[in-house]
């Protein structure tokens, strides 16, 4: 699905070559390398690529100094830190798990947005789960049940719709949680993340985490599971084909 001048493309790949569902780009010229990509896998929550779709619109419509408005540091409404802003609010606690990566974790531990400093290879963060941005929910960052991704310049204001839909603590009774007994992707962090401990069982999903998870889908009869990533990462980047 592409915007009418072709600098704002969106793809849904339900049979891509990794579990990569959506995946969204902004160009500055329509036949240039995107200004920034995100990538939301296939068992991240409906509500995030909706509140991020749903703020993308709005700043299209505002035009290129909105949807392409690179994060700037000491800015009050593009500054990267904006970004958490909604989860500190919530409870979630700084954290250092590696080097070179900031991250906020939720009072339960189970849901995780990283931030990686330094210089990143603008390739890798547009094919690979090595981006600047990354979120995800889990025990294990190599094996999360799901993830989603931000290249550097996504604007900041993007990225704040997102976190700013994960739900605060609350009781999810009533909402079905088979996740617990779901396998998790296979989908590795290439060695640049660090790996980290090994996976382990996955522990009971507490109520106020649940509501993060997506409930199991069935697979449609005759389709194949999902392949699993490349240890590279994440296929190449979405184009206007797709």
């Amino acid at each position: 699905m592409n915007a009418p001048d072709h600098k704002v493309r969106l793809g849904f790949l339900p049979e891509g070559d990794d579990d990569g569902l959506w995946r969204i780009a902004a160009y500055r010229d329509a036949i240039a390398q995107p200004a920034w990509g995100v990538c939301f896998n296939t068992d991240c929550p409906t509500e995030f690529v909706t509140a991020f779709t749903t703020a993308l619109a709005k700043a299209y419509e505002e035009g290129p100094e909105s949807y392409l408005a690179r994060p700037l540091v000491g800015s009050e409404d593009r500054g990267s830190f904006l970004g958490v802003v909604p989860l500190l609010q919530r409870g979630w606690v700084i954290d250092r798990p590696r080097w070179g990566v900031f991250a906020i974790d939720s009072p339960d531990g189970l849901a995780h947005l990283e931030y990686t400093t330094g210089d990143l290879d603008p390739e890798a963060e547009l094919t690979t789960r090595d981006a600047r941005w990354h979120i995800w929910a889990g025990t294990s960052v190599n094996h999360p049940y799901w993830y989603a991704t931000a290249s550097t310049d996504t604007p900041v204001s993007l990225l704040a719709a997102v976190t700013d839909s994960i739900p605060p603590r609350h009781s999810s009774a009533g909402r079905r949680n088979a996740t617990a007994t779901r396998p998790a992707p296979t989908s590795p962090r290439s060695p640049h993340r660090g790996h980290g401990s090994p996976p382990r069982s996955r522990p009971a999903v507490p109520p106020h985490t649940a509501a993060l998870l997506p409930p199991a889908r069935a697979s449609p009869a005759g389709r194949p599971a999902p392949a699993p990533a490349p240890a590279a990462g994440r296929s190449p980047p979405p184009s206007g084909d797709r």
